[in-house]
């Protein structure tokens, strides 16, 4: 079975009892950062799961048991006979604090001495020193013979006993003396029996045994000092490794060999081709460069469009003809849809205020006065409740709305269409007195500013938006958010913004035939969806803190996906010495989208979509009082294709999707990384609803208009109501 690392990360947590951040990386033993409480663990493919839970969990023990504190230079015992009674004191501590691991560490060590991890199945146990047969038997002591003399019981006792890590340095300074005590005497006895079998004389030999060991007691004694730093058993222990010190050509120190076969064993666990997982995470912006200020914006577009007036005024007098107004036809198309907007208008508020009637009413709750009801007196013999009462509705939510326009070259043929359901959404804002925010992303509004009196281009302001650190999402300096659209301004300047957006919209719709064109800060760039959604971390709490609101929605207009982003990774250059800055692509399947503040990590699965669907996941696990709304418009060749990314054609809700759009021209999804995805036919967008046709009209004429009318009437109310049912 596949081990799923996600699970293993929250399982991870959850052991530890805090919110680590864990790492699943190519590394070859487990460690752990007491200081930036990162876990890093190996990528264990070979392991089975019960393994997996056993080497967590051990891990686990270390971050909660294992002080952080250096104890290299208090003791003069290898390291590796700390870390086998600290591995027994930890994995004790850990079945006691969690009951249900006793089992898991029992059959993890079952499976681990299955296939011989300790290296012992072709050896005589008996003859192996006790800090090997101690590290066995609080192991895998349930599944191998093991047999210790009185003065070994006790220190396996002491170290039994041990609750504290001074107790774990006890127990294993004197479980370093046996084994030493252990290794002197084998030396002795080789190192005589080789001299009896050379012949030669008893006193000198002596003698030169002596003084081996005296040199070799002082050398052990300065290289315990200052051990070598490296790795446990586990990894998760940072601790030395001890030079063996030689006499007579023998080792004189003893060693832990068991030890050393289970992490090297364990090592092989880690699968040679696997991918290295990367962890990327979402920088934090400055909106004060991200954001383009709302009376900036407008201020661009009318003197773009002044000028454009008066050039043209110019250059008719010169000629001889009559200025025109260029924007006529715009603003009387404008006029035109406002007026037929009103009834879509009335419906979002008439939906809108019976269903937050219908919630406080549904929270209303009656409560006594204390105050005696004078008509109910007469009551008193049978009626126990002689008080007046009153009904107590709580106040409903404050609302506000933050809007997210698509502002991409692929827009243009139906910018026009989804402004029509944007301005819907705002008056119902203006006319419900809800606060609202209108952004649109782009990569143009960062350019040099134009000096109109001046005929020329300013110096661009490319400041960076955030400080770049390694494994950071890169959102580019052109990358900008348009306030095109804000609550903040009085009714009549609100109408004047709407009606500069419309006339950009006009123009893109018809670029070749417009009379008029747009600046070149206002054009259509690239799709920087996902830098929009990285951006909302900033916005949304500012929003939301400024109006004091309960409650926020979130709408993103938009008409297709962005591609994925790069991040910040240090790489070598040939003409630099140390790694400098650079980036690296985001592989589906290898990365994870990291959140330190939630402590939660998101896969990124493969698709070009998915990765956006990402960022949404974690914006609706950051703010989860809000909801994040999807309107995308679709031209009918493209529909298709779109549902086919979230719904294959075996799906069961796959054939209710396509009936809606055969006959509504629109859908839902909800399967997304937005709370609904509402998918709207650009063609339907366009139609007229109101009822219009000539004077001599034919009955079939008048038909037509009329069930193209009605069609048009019950796409916008079943997406309208649909929307009002989320932000009511």
């Amino acid at each position: 079975m596949t081990v799923r690392h996600e699970i293993k990360s929250q399982l991870a947590k959850l052991l530890a009892t805090e919110d680590l951040v864990v790492e699943h990386k190519k590394v070859s033993t487990a460690c752990f950062n007491v200081h930036t409480r990162v876990l890093t663990l190996p990528l264990w493919e070979k392991a089975s799961n019960v393994v997996y839970d056993l080497l967590v969990a051990h891990e686990c023990g270390h971050s909660i048991f294992t002080p952080d504190e250096d104890w290299l230079d208090k003791v003069k015992v290898p390291p590796q006979f700390v870390n086998i009674v600290e591995d027994a004191r930890i994995e004790k501590l850990m079945k006691r604090k969690y009951a249900g691991l006793a089992k898991t560490f029992f059959n993890g060590y079952k499976e681990l001495n299955e296939g011989d991890f300790f290296q012992i199945a072709d050896d005589d146990i008996s003859t192996f020193n006790l800090a090997d047969r101690v590290n066995l038997y609080f192991k895998i002591g349930n599944f191998v013979t093991l047999e210790f003399n009185s003065e070994e019981k006790e220190i396996i006792n002491l170290i039994a006993a041990s609750e504290t890590f001074a107790d774990v340095l006890i127990a294993a300074d004197e479980l370093y003396k046996y084994c030493k005590k252990e290794k002197e005497q084998e030396q002795k006895v080789a190192d005589f029996d080789s001299h009896e079998m050379s012949g030669g004389s008893q006193s000198p030999s002596s003698e030169i045994v002596e003084s081996n060991e005296s040199s070799s007691e002082e050398e052990g004694e300065s290289n315990n000092s200052q051990p070598e730093e490296g790795d446990g058993s586990y990894g998760g222990t940072a601790q030395g490794d001890q030079t063996p010190v030689k006499s007579g050509g023998e080792e004189s120190e003893p060693e832990v060999r068991t030890a050393d076969s289970l992490e090297e064993k364990i090592k092989d666990l880690v699968k040679e081709d696997s991918y290295e997982n990367t962890y990327v995470e979402v920088p934090k912006l400055n909106l004060d460069t991200v954001i383009g200020k709302n009376s900036e914006v407008h201020k661009e577009i009318d003197f773009s469009f002044l000028h454009q007036q008066v050039l043209h005024n110019n250059h008719a007098k010169d000629k001889g003809f009559t200025p025109v107004n260029l924007y006529k036809e715009s603003d009387l198309e404008f006029k035109k849809f406002k007026s037929s907007a009103q009834k879509e208008v009335n419906y979002l508020v008439k939906e809108f205020e019976c269903r937050k009637a219908a919630d406080q009413y549904a929270r209303a709750s009656t409560s006594r006065t204390g105050v005696l009801d004078t008509a109910r007196l007469h009551t008193y013999k049978y009626n126990e409740d002689l008080f007046k009462k009153v009904s107590v509705i709580p106040d409903g939510k404050n609302h506000g709305l933050v809007f997210v326009l698509d502002w991409s070259g692929s827009m243009s043929d139906v910018m026009l269409d989804t402004c029509k359901q944007l301005f819907n959404l705002v008056w119902f804002c203006k006319k419900v007195s809800i606060p609202f925010e209108v952004y649109a992303f782009t990569n143009e509004w960062r350019r040099g500013e134009y000096d109109y009196e001046n005929d020329r281009y300013l110096a661009a302001d490319r400041a960076p938006h955030y400080e770049k650190k390694e494994s950071l999402l890169v959102v580019d300096e052109t990358f900008s958010m348009m306030n095109i659209l804000t609550s903040k301004v009085n009714g009549k300047e609100l109408e004047h913004q709407l009606l500069n957006i419309w006339r950009l919209a006009f123009c893109f719709a018809r670029t070749c035939t417009a009379p008029y064109t747009y600046s070149n800060r206002m054009s259509l760039s690239g799709t920087p969806l996902n830098e929009a959604l990285i951006s909302l971390h900033q916005i949304l709490p500012k929003f939301q803190k400024e109006n004091k609101l309960q409650k926020v929605q979130c709408i993103v207009l938009t008409d297709g996906e962005a591609n994925q982003l790069v991040y910040h990774k240090e790489v070598r250059r040939s003409y630099s010495k140390d790694p400098v800055l650079g980036s690296g692509y985001v592989y589906p399947g290898t990365t994870f989208l990291r959140d330190r503040k939630l402590g939660t990590t998101y896969k990124v699965d493969c698709g070009y979509h998915s990765f956006t669907d990402t960022l949404l996941r974690n914006l609706k696990d950051a703010f989860s009082t809000t909801n994040f709304i999807g309107i995308r418009v679709l031209e009918s060749r493209y529909a298709h294709n779109f549902i086919k990314l979230y719904h294959s054609q075996l799906d069961k809700q796959y054939e209710k999707i396509q009936s809606d759009w055969k006959k509504l021209k629109s859908f839902t999804i909800t399967n997304s990384g937005y709370d609904a995805y509402f998918g709207m036919s650009a063609t339907a967008l366009a139609q007229d609803s109101e009822f219009e046709v000539a004077e001599d009209a034919t009955k079939s004429q008048i038909k037509s208009a009329f069930v193209k009318s009605l069609k048009t009437k019950k796409l916008n109310k079943k997406v309208l109501g649909e929307f009002i049912s989320l932000v009511a």
